[in-house]
């Protein structure tokens, strides 16, 4: 964003209530209902309903993105019908304008509206037949509403913002697993084009709190469900061509993915070209280093980890030997802060030397009634060097658990919360790289990592 755009003041609006609407009943096999075809806003005129009906109404009449929590990580919402609405998405992440966006739809309504070429007569659209590709349907029944992205094509001429697409002839799309993110798209009367919440190369935000983080002063609302469930973004399938890929891992596995009818061959595709920086990318977070801390991130790979009892001390030796005292921010008070993300193998400490450890809790929500909170359990040391008596700077050591699942929720957080406490270098133990969410976690360690030991 240039620094003559005026600072805006940003706003948490707490959304608690649960109930904000459902799916239409039935099922197409049933009374001939579709299960996913609409989805019916609560007729409540709760405090959460009116914040979401403020908020749709400024979706559709402003041009500056709204962040509203989904079951993978929080998004920024605009209209993504309207060009001067997705470029305000551009400008409040630093984004580059090549990197496409993900639209999310609340109902298969939505999806077959937009699949149809709009009438440039009139303006309006016919949805009487269904464009959504037989591949696809086996996908939705089982994994939507959720963390998968499907690529669809873009229909000419197309009710989509051409901004949305970055220029490809496919969009993503996804129907999230949040009641507040689909009340807020139906409400909107439009798909939101929303990326994670985050400033562009930032950790995605998983709380309301990493959003402000990051966001402060660049848009007016944040909406809080508060924390995310899945804490890593939606998995990206192409089905369009044969075999079909995986353009990006995340919170649907390959394995289940091999279980839908058409997909038993699918492969992993998210190492192409685009993904090295050398064309265009196919879908988002295929092609830009992201996911980063301040800090430099050095990533031990699972099966390094395994074979070794922790972090060597030269690690931290050479990192000294390669900064001036003026690169390192806490150089000349309290010394170097290394920060150490576990989870499998490695004991507190990682094999480095420390003090006696001093235990707190980080709550990420701030302690916020009434919405959970991710809590990390932080210690920290004073840290000493291979050979030296007097402390070097301290250790803060933080364990995301041992389960691929538990690893994915707190590791955008761990990122975060290091980062906060000014983390100069942070370690991370790596996960194993398997067919589960675990693809997906180190998907996004790899880019987040300055170096990688495997």
């Amino acid at each position: 964003m240039s620094q003559d755009l005026p600072r805006l003041r940003t706003q948490i609006l707490r959304v608690t209530d649960k109930e904000l609407g459902k799916f239409r009943d039935g099922d197409r096999d049933g009374d001939g209902q579709e299960k996913l075809g609409l989805w019916e806003v609560s007729h409540s005129e709760s405090p959460s309903i009116k914040i979401l009906h403020d908020a749709a109404h400024y979706l559709k009449t402003k041009n500056t993105p709204v962040a509203f929590p989904t079951e993978t990580v929080y998004g920024l919402g605009a209209d993504a019908t309207r060009s001067a609405a997705v470029k305000g998405i551009y400008t409040a992440k630093k984004r580059p304008s090549d990197n496409p966006l993900i639209i999310h739809i609340s109902d298969l309504e939505m999806l077959r509206s937009i699949l149809v070429p709009e009438n440039g007569s009139n303006g309006t659209t016919n949805t009487s037949h269904d464009r959504i590709p037989e591949i696809y349907k086996p996908l939705i029944k089982k994994f939507w509403p959720g963390p998968l992205t499907i690529l669809l094509p873009n229909p000419d001429p197309s009710r989509l913002a051409p901004e949305v697409t970055a220029g490809l002839k496919t969009f993503g799309a996804r129907m999230p697993n949040s009641p507040l993110a689909l009340t807020l798209i139906k409400l909107t009367g439009a798909p939101l084009a929303a990326p994670s919440a985050n400033a562009s190369t930032k950790p995605s935000p998983t709380t309301a709190e990493h959003v402000l983080e990051d966001l402060d002063g660049r848009i007016e609302f944040i909406l809080d469900g508060g924390p995310c469930f899945v804490g890593v973004e939606s998995t990206v399938v192409d089905g369009l061509c044969d075999p079909p890929l995986i353009l990006r891992p995340g919170g649907v596995s390959i394995d289940e993915l091999r279980s839908c009818p058409g997909w038993e061959k699918v492969e992993k595709g998210y190492k192409d070209q685009s993904e090295m920086g050398k064309s265009a990318p196919r879908a988002p977070g295929m092609k830009y280093k992201h996911y980063s801390p301040k800090a430099t991130v050095i990533l031990y790979e699972a099966t390094f980890a395994a074979g070794h009892d922790g972090i060597q001390a030269r690690e931290v030796e050479s990192f000294l030997q390669g900064r001036s005292s003026q690169e390192i921010p806490n150089g000349g008070s309290e010394g170097l802060k290394v920060g150490i993300i576990r989870t499998r193998h490695w004991k507190p400490a990682a094999g480095l030397r420390c003090g006696g450890f001093r235990s707190e809790t980080a709550k990420t929500q701030n302690g916020q009634e009434n919405h959970m909170t991710i809590e990390l359990g932080v210690q920290e040391a004073e840290l000493y060097g291979n050979t030296t008596e007097a402390p070097i700077g301290k250790l803060m050591d933080v364990s995301i658990g041992t389960d691929t699942r538990s690893i994915a929720h707190g590791l955008f957080s761990a990122l975060r919360e290091l980062d906060r406490r000014g983390a100069d270098l942070i370690f991370v133990e790596g996960t194993g790289d398997d067919e589960d969410i675990g693809a997906a976690v180190m998907n996004r360690l790899r880019k987040a990592a300055s170096h990688i030991r495997s």
